[in-house]
């Protein structure tokens, strides 16, 4: 009885355990089966379009990405519910034991008890004491006796009913592993469709080499334009602080500027997203080409791909500092909170100007579709402190 409570307990304290791990494994499923949707959505938004397009590659890599993170999460769940199943089997097995083992005790006590019926019969056994100290010893064991029966009638109920509702969990749980590997060989076959229209795509993209670097170099170009704007930035405000009697380096902050810098920093990893919605196809820093081999690409932010007609809006509280077109990357907006500025390029209509204060997800402009480029919608975001580049993702919410 001991060994089944002990073990009892230990198998309860991993079920917790289970729970909690099948609860974030079934989150991140989720979260990726949404962007899988969301990616599905913009993919034939751009596959309308004929026309060879980096992006539909990127939007590719980016759903075989989240379908592997699916793939790996069922299985992490299916190892899981093993493991309840062995410990559930397990307990069963204990319980059957226990259940014997009391049984047996239990007849005991009811043949030793038919045996004995005379000689225990209770009035007898009282009246037949020496003294009034006996009689009461022989009433304290005759209760004794007969709770010590029924507690073990007890016990064998309970763990007759902790027995059955073992036998159905294990039941359950055998159903929801043989659904998940079903499930697995599902997202398995459709992986290998991604994965056989990928090399489709790099195949055909392959041929436009001489294309594919001519769109390298354009947006190194929109890089250097948004670089000189911020620098612009930073050398006035160096300006503003010289005048001021300041040291002439970096933002001279006034009380409000600095209460909303500081803001932003405490915001960090839960600012709003620059879009409603959105997959990243192009993260920060250095990027292996997805086409061209030997060939890697720089980013200052963070590409994010959206739906034609996107709103763009601004993911803090702050006041504009520039509005601008770039040669090749229609209009670009740059937002300052105190000491951090936020960037967005690739805009067209944008409903904010020079000067304006804006508040967190307040639209600023809508995102440039490019009909000639397999209808692309992509937001450039960027984040800087100063004059140092930051990586968004490290900054908005998941």
């Amino acid at each position: 009885m001991k060994l089944l409570l002990v073990t009892g307990f230990l198998i309860f304290q991993c079920l917790l355990g289970f729970s909690q791990s099948i609860d974030d494994l079934q989150k991140k499923k989720q979260d990726a089966e949404n962007e899988i949707k969301y990616t599905t959505k913009l993919l034939d938004e751009v596959q309308k379009n004929q026309k060879l397009s980096l992006n539909r590659l990127q939007l590719l890599n980016n759903q075989i990405e989240k379908r592997n993170i699916v793939v790996a999460s069922i299985n992490s769940e299916v190892g899981i519910y093993q493991e309840l199943i062995e410990n559930n089997s397990l307990a069963i097995k204990l319980m059957n034991s226990d259940i014997e083992e009391i049984k047996k005790e239990y007849a005991e006590l009811v043949r030793s008890a038919f045996r004995n019926k005379n000689a225990y019969d209770g009035l007898l056994l009282l009246l037949s004491a020496d003294n009034v100290n006996q009689a009461f010893r022989r009433h304290l064991y005759m209760k004794h006796y007969t709770a010590y029966r029924e507690n073990q009638a007890e016990i064998i109920r309970t763990i007759q009913d902790m027995l059955s509702q073992k036998k159905e969990n294990l039941e359950q749980q055998k159903l929801i592993k043989l659904q998940l590997l079903t499930d697995i060989k599902k997202e398995t076959q459709q992986l290998a469709q991604e994965k056989t229209q990928k090399n489709s795509e790099i195949q055909k993209l392959q041929k436009e080499q001489q294309s594919l670097r001519k769109k390298i170099q354009q947006q190194r170009e929109i890089e250097q334009q948004l670089e000189k704007e911020i620098q612009k930035i930073i050398e006035e405000e160096a300006k503003k602080s010289k005048k001021a009697g300041g040291t002439g380096s970096g933002f001279e902050l006034t009380p409000e500027q600095k209460l909303v810098g500081e803001s932003f920093v405490q915001n960090k990893k839960r600012l709003p997203w620059p879009v409603e919605r959105g997959v990243i196809t192009e993260h920060f820093g250095i990027n292996q080409h997805p086409v061209l081999s030997n060939v890697q690409t720089r980013n200052n932010g963070i590409s994010i791909s959206t739906e034609a007609g996107a709103k763009i809006r601004s993911v803090f509280n702050g006041e504009v500092s520039r509005v601008f077109g770039i040669t090749g990357g229609n209009t670009a907006v740059i937002i300052r909170h105190g000491k951090y500025l936020t960037v967005y390029s690739n805009l067209r209509e944008v409903t904010v100007k020079k000067g304006d204060k804006v508040s967190t997800k307040q639209i600023i402009g809508t995102v440039y579709t490019d009909s000639d480029d397999g209808n692309k919608s992509i937001l450039k975001f960027q984040i800087w402190l100063e004059s140092q580049k930051l990586n968004p993702e490290d900054w908005i919410g998941k």
